[in-house]
């Protein structure tokens, strides 16, 4: 099976999905399709919000063409499938968009063509939910007639450092030709090389744990801030010692969001649950994780009562909304429920970030983001995200925009020094 003369059609140009089809499209044609027309119009503008990828790197994807239009696709043998796949109220996997778009593809599918998904999924979720919905679409026979492939993303948004292309590829295929067609076809823009898994679903399974294991290093450490407040231990400092030795593992405490530490556990434990398996560890460290917002919040609170402000009167200043640092993208940000929590207790919450869209933070989840510059002076502040312009504030600086006399600062990513925190009048309080 030879794809080197096969037309690609990328389908969802996020911040998986652009990098993707930029890459591809240097050396070999290339369809970029997402159904949102203005994400389309950004790009052809040589324009990306995600800030992944530069005006000089879509200039030189000269094979690249962006596209609304499901017929463009029809020229393609190749379907990148790289729609995002969320978690629903109820915390379980939520694959709308994974199934639209393999219905989309089920419909145009021709003979010898091959489906790759890289969208994060439980183990056996290509073949249990997209195969059929390929077959029953096209009437094309699996393995036979069109056959399948899961190469997991590994995209770490707003790292300039580890792109695509340095980082290594697991790649896996329905049978042993498409196999090593789909790590050849990955090979040729991998610098990083590729690991070809042995089946669809050790792939599917090795993305899913990657990020299971990081979210339960971080439950971790946080069930050990929590403990260690009560002792009156600054954390931080008992990781810095600890970590002197030198295979103590790095992990700091925080808010646990984004599109894959925040979710992906939630899709093992579906499956899990699915054939009878109840996990323990891995529920146990995503529902300390969950609730690190709302901690952090009664923290303040605990404080500012403390220190005689009136809560119920009180305004506090949160300082990011992103789910990281040096980055617009705001799925599944913690901050949120940072926000919820202040406001339970009738705080009013202002909040700033340089890096979120005013107008998706709005839709998204309702709130109202406020300039930095007219940050209107607040009784405490919540610094939640570690972005370099926070970095470069100094604590004295931070203070102006304060009016209590004894006001708290919440350093949930420890970017500022304790000490001159605390000399410059406030009351610290960080993970």
């Amino acid at each position: 099976m030879n794809l080197d003369d096969k037309v690609i059609a990328v389908i969802g140009l996020g911040y998986v999905g652009l990098p993707l089809a930029v890459e591809f499209g240097k050396n070999r044609k290339v369809v970029g399709f997402d159904i949102n027309k203005k994400r389309i119009e950004e790009l052809e503008g040589g324009q990306d919000f995600t800030l992944e990828i530069s005006q000089e790197e879509l200039k030189n994807a000269k094979k690249l063409e962006f596209s609304s239009n499901v017929n463009f696709l029809a020229s393609a043998q190749i379907f990148i499938i790289t729609v995002p796949t969320p978690i629903d109220e109820a915390k379980r996997p939520n694959l709308t968009p994974l199934i639209k778009a393999s219905e989309m593809v089920g419909k145009i599918l021709k003979q010898g063509d091959i489906v790759i998904y890289e969208s994060t999924v439980y183990p056996g979720c290509t073949e249990e939910v997209c195969v059929p919905l390929l077959e029953n679409l096209s009437g094309l026979k699996f393995n036979k007639d069109f056959f399948c492939g899961y190469s997991p993303e590994r995209i770490n948004p707003g790292d300039k450092i580890n792109t695509l292309t340095k980082i290594k590829k697991i790649t896996s295929g329905s049978n042993p030709s498409s196999s090593e067609a789909i790590d050849i076809l990955y090979a040729s823009i991998i610098k990083a090389g590729t690991h070809k898994a042995s089946s669809i679903k050790v792939a599917e399974a090795a993305k899913v744990i990657e990020n299971t294991q990081r979210d339960l290093n971080i439950a971790l450490v946080n069930e050990l801030s929590v403990l260690f407040e009560r002792l009156d231990i600054d954390t931080i400092e008992v990781l810095e010692a600890a970590g002197t030795k030198w295979n103590f593992l790095p992990f700091r405490p925080g808010m646990v969001g984004g599109h894959c530490i925040g979710v992906d556990p939630y899709y093992l434990t579906h499956k899990a649950e699915k054939v009878g398996y109840h996990p323990q560890i891995i529920a146990s460290g995503r529902r300390l994780n969950d609730n690190m917002a709302r901690y952090a919040a009664r923290n303040v609170i605990k404080l500012m009562i403390r220190n005689g402000i009136d809560v119920s009167k009180s305004k506090v200043g949160i300082m990011g909304i992103t789910f990281k640092e040096d980055c617009p993208d705001i799925r599944n940000s913690k901050v949120v429920d940072l926000v919820k929590e202040f406001e339970v207790w009738g705080i009013e919450v202002v909040i700033t970030d340089p890096y979120a869209n005013a107008l998706e933070v709005k839709n998204e989840y309702g709130l109202k983001l406020t300039e930095r510059v007219d940050f209107p002076l607040v009784d405490s502040l919540v610094v939640a995200v570690g972005h370099k312009e926070y970095r470069n504030i100094s604590t004295k600086l931070l203070k102006k925009m304060l009016k209590s006399k004894n006001p708290v600062l919440a350093d949930l990513k420890a970017i500022y020094d304790k000490n001159e925190a605390k000399k410059n009048g406030f009351t610290l309080f960080r993970f």
